[in-house]
């Protein structure tokens, strides 16, 4: 999956078009494979405030996984709340030391 289609997943996201808010700022959105649709594709799941800070957690095929365990769901609960209460300052950091990748707005 390309960067554009992070982004276009987070401009639904916000807009409302949402496959699943887990709680805690964590949702899931299924995106197309290219070529195909979405119903068998891809399952992204994003840390959000939406019209604040958005990060892309874990992304995996419908192939691969049917869906994340609860243990894995608690495991990105936690990781939200650490991830979207970071400074921007923070987050200039971790992208700094690569351990965080920007995906631009452009």
């Amino acid at each position: 999956m390309s960067d554009l289609d992070l982004k276009k997943a987070v401009i639904e996201i916000e807009n409302g078009l949402v496959d699943a808010n887990l709680g805690g700022n964590l949702y899931k959105k299924r995106i197309g494979k290219q070529g195909q649709g979405k119903r068998s594709a891809y399952r992204v799941l994003f840390l959000m405030k939406v019209a604040d800070k958005v990060i892309f957690a874990h992304g995996f095929s419908k192939s691969e996984q049917d869906n994340i365990t609860k243990q894995q769901l608690e495991g990105f609960k936690i990781m939200a709340e650490a991830f979207l209460s970071l400074t921007d300052e923070q987050i200039k950091v971790l992208i700094d030391n690569q351990n965080l990748v920007e995906i631009n707005n452009e």
